[in-house]
Parts: structure tokens; sequence; C-alpha cells
């Protein structure tokens, strides 16, 4: 794996129509936490399967929260940092009525 390439970009999650204002490290929408498969090393956007990646679990590394996420077009496994503006809440809810 290679460094993290930070990348400003602001987007529409496919998802849920949300505007998404990115900060450089933003990889995925903070209100449904779906994101794109577009790269390979973070931050590279090299992929060129760019599936939607679903939020399908959680975990916590040490002090961080990661989301973890599977493409719904080629079943990539792929976990993304929580950002400060992600509601880890509504993480939760979501990940409970997936694993209901």
């Amino acid at each position: 794996m290679v460094a993290f390439i930070a990348k400003k970009e602001d987007f529409v999650c496919e998802h849920c129509g949300a505007t998404v204002k990115g900060s450089g490290y933003t990889n995925h929408c903070p209100q449904c936490f779906y994101s794109k498969h577009v790269d390979i090393d973070p931050g590279d956007r090299l992929n060129t399967c760019k599936g939607l990646m679903e939020p399908i679990g959680m975990e916590i590394k040490g002090k961080t929260w990661r989301v973890r996420q599977r493409c719904l077009k080629c079943g990539e496994i792929w976990e993304n940092k929580l950002a400060d503006n992600d509601d880890i809440t509504m993480l939760i809810e979501l990940v409970k009525m997936r694993n209901k």
C-alpha cells in the first residue's frame, strides 16, 4: 500500500442524494455511510469498479471508529475511518437494522 493521497472532492451521494462537501479525506456519505468503489490504495482513484459500497458493519481499532463496507458490484470489503461529522449513533442503527 502506498501513502494516502488527499483529494478534496465534493460529491452527491449516489445512494441517498445528499450533497457532501469533501475535506480531502472524505470517503463516504456522512448521512447514509455509502461510498463509491474508486480506490485501489486510499485516494488514488484508480479502481475501475465504481460500484456502490454498502455499509455492512463497524468496528473500533484503538480509538478509531471504522465503517466496514462491501461493494455491491464486485463484493470487495473495505474499511474507512469515520469523520468528525459522521453520526456514530446513525451508523450503529444502520448496522442493527441490516443485521436483523
